[in-house]
């Protein structure tokens, strides 16, 4: 790389996520809040879905080989500095991408790595084939952020309401920080997002702005990574990352009626 390329060069996150034909959400959501973060998207495909901006009708996860050669071309060639994952497909998926991070984390032990716990849809269509926590198992335990929303939170540990509790039980699974989301709170004016670590936690509250929107999880996880692969502490990443989602929500714009897309390409 010479002087003038060295320059212009970008961190890259290795994103593991299924295709949106809407752009909402998925790997377009990925790529430009990873983009606005000031990192580039390595994009590994996992699933092709059928879907608007408001509803999944189908889920058709990619073969697991399929997914081990997409990124196994980019490895050979470009560095990694963080790796998000977003819907894996099925269990298979989960299995073969823990593989590639156990290898990247041979020679890169503290390689960030967020996992965006996505087990359905907004409106409840389940992400994977078969039960998406089971899907999900693998990875979780190799997870240096995750981000369940409320739902997702319950559903990964039913036995609690607590989310001090749910925290807990995924710290206790391996994962070294869980970031678990209050956007499907009850409070109609502001949105409290709650950070857990071993060491302790810290809550964010924000203004919740009005409308329903499609890949506002997407957006944060992505953005997230996408400031980790800058270099900068979890700490500034989870600060940074929400300031940009809600900056995109404020800008969200409407493709058609329903729920609206973050406005990413504009923070």
């Amino acid at each position: 790389m010479n002087e003038s390329s060295s320059s212009r060069s970008r961190p890259c996150v290795l994103v593991f996520s299924g295709l949106d034909p809407s752009g909402g959400a998925g790997i377009q959501a990925d790529i430009e809040a990873i983009g606005a973060a000031g990192a580039h998207a390595l994009s590994v495909i996992t699933a092709l879905t059928v879907q608007d901006n408001d509803k999944v009708y189908a889920v058709n996860p990619v073969e697991a080989d399929i997914i081990v050669r997409q990124a196994e071309v980019l490895l050979q060639k470009i560095p990694v500095a963080a790796v998000k994952i977003g819907i894996v497909g099925n269990r298979a998926n989960a299995e073969v991408i823990a593989g590639i991070i156990r290898r990247l984390r041979q020679k890169q032990p503290d390689l960030p790595v967020v996992l965006d716990t996505v087990l359905g849809s907004g409106h409840g269509f389940a992400l994977s084939e078969g039960l998406p926590e089971y899907a999900l198992s693998p990875l979780i335990g190799l997870a240096t952020l995750i981000t369940p929303n409320l739902p997702e939170a319950k559903r990964l540990f039913p036995k609690s309401d607590d989310i001090g509790e749910q925290a807990k039980y995924l710290l206790s699974l391996g994962a070294k920080d869980v970031l678990i989301k209050g956007g499907h709170g009850n409070d109609a004016n502001s949105v409290v997002n709650c950070w857990f670590t071993n060491r302790g936690s810290k809550e964010w509250k924000w203004a919740r702005i009005a409308g329903e929107f499609h890949g506002t999880g997407c957006t944060l996880a992505s953005a997230i990574a996408g400031y980790l692969a800058c270099g900068i502490s979890m700490e500034a990443a989870l600060e940074k990352g929400q300031e940009l989602t809600q900056t995109s929500l404020a800008k969200a714009f409407f493709i058609a009626d329903g729920q609206k897309i973050p406005g990413r390409h504009v923070c």
